[in-house]
């Protein structure tokens, strides 16, 4: 698995980067896969906060999903599609590696600057594939994903007869 920093994404594509961004930003609640001791996913709620510029997953102590991010850091993150959503801004994941933070000082700084909750887990996003999924002309499934290492690729599918075109 290849990850990246959210910088290293941003730079890449960052128009891309500013629409999953402003996904997130529509609701408060989102979902966290993460993976349990037997493998198996555990899908919880929670909020993503851009601190610093970057996707960071705040969490209580001990919770499920902090111990699974500590023995196993890969997570997908599914931004809520809202009530009654026909996905007009899209659907939107980040997926990749959360990365425990523990310097005291910028756990101190994240405190000062957001008054979360005591105690808790800092997590900072190290993204493998970020993908939107939306509809382009109301009959057209338009499939966006970015890895680290390789041009955005978008597919396009429309209803007619299967069509598939790709955008690099």
């Amino acid at each position: 698995m290849t990850t990246s920093s959210w910088t290293d994404f941003r730079t890449a594509e960052p128009d891309f980067a500013d629409t999953v961004r402003r996904r997130f930003a529509q609701y408060e609640h989102h979902v966290l896969a993460t993976l349990r001791k037997d493998g198996s996913p555990r899908l919880t709620g929670l909020e993503i906060d851009f601190w610093e510029d970057e996707p960071h997953l705040g969490m209580m102590p001990n919770s499920r999903k902090a111990l699974d991010l500590r023995r196993d850091p890969r997570f997908s993150v599914h931004a809520n599609p809202g009530p009654g959503s026909d996905l007009a801004d899209g659907d939107v994941r980040i997926s990749g590696r959360a990365v425990e933070i523990t310097d005291p000082a910028v756990l101190a700084r994240f405190i000062d600057e957001r008054t979360p909750p005591e105690p808790f887990h800092l997590f900072r996003v190290e993204p493998t594939e970020v993908v939107r999924v939306g509809l382009e002309g109301g009959d057209t499934i338009v499939i966006s994903t970015w890895r680290p290492g390789r041009p955005l690729r978008t597919l396009r599918r429309g209803n007619d007869e299967g069509t598939v075109s790709e955008d690099r």
